[in-house]
């Protein structure tokens, strides 16, 4: 009798263990430390070959008939997804590549066309930007690569806390393909939003595509 109150009871403990694991939603904050820590643990090695797995997966989206694509350049002290891979492929399929320049008074970005002539200069955050050169607008672009931390199941994405991309994606056109490049999974739980945050229609990982 003793042994089988105890085996229900380690029965029912670990149920309610994982039920509050389940519930429990982690901040934004704490999903931001969660996923620095985990591209911190990966090696230099590992990033780019995960990076140039994701640009694979890429060719099989159904996106190469657009001409203006949008994409980040690489914080290389943040680990981000490594994009002179997709530059390669965008370069080889002769299309309109944009980067930005960013203001972090306004939080907000400025889009030149990138050019075998642009200048880039690494920014005080480790963010290389273009000097100057042909401004494109916001509602000139067909697809958008969004740089992210963490995402889920439903496209939203926690990215560094300055809200640039979410202000940026709404002066986008409406039918903007926007994307996300990670090197992990989507959270189980789904991520805190706001009204204003703006959700991806996909994420790029280098196993799979994730559609929202």
């Amino acid at each position: 009798m003793v042994q089988a109150v105890g085996i229900f009871l380690c029965v029912y403990l670990t149920q309610c263990l994982y039920l509050c694991t389940i519930l429990y939603k982690m901040t934004k904050q704490e999903i931001r430390l969660k996923y620095k820590a985990l591209r911190q643990a990966m090696t230099i090695d590992e990033t780019q070959d995960k990076s140039l797995d994701i640009a694979n997966m890429l060719l099989t989206l159904a996106i190469w008939d657009k001409t203006y694509f949008h994409i980040f350049l690489t914080m290389e002290n943040q680990k981000e997804v490594h994009t002179e891979y997709i530059l390669n492929i965008l370069a080889g399929k002769d299309k309109e590549v944009i980067v930005s320049r960013s203001d972090f008074e306004s939080c907000s970005m400025v889009h030149y066309l990138l050019t075998d002539n642009t200048k880039l200069m690494l920014s005080t955050y480790g963010i290389p930007e273009p000097v100057d050169g042909i401004q494109v607008p916001s509602n000139r672009m067909d697809v958008v690569f969004v740089p992210l931390l963490g995402y889920d199941s439903k496209g939203h994405r926690v990215g560094y806390g300055k809200g640039f991309y979410d202000r940026f994606l709404s002066e986008c056109k409406l039918d903007v393909v926007k994307i996300g490049l990670s090197f992990f999974e989507p959270e189980e739980n789904e991520i805190p939003y706001y009204p204003t945050d703006v959700a991806l229609d996909y994420c790029i990982t280098p196993e799979r595509v994730f559609v929202f």
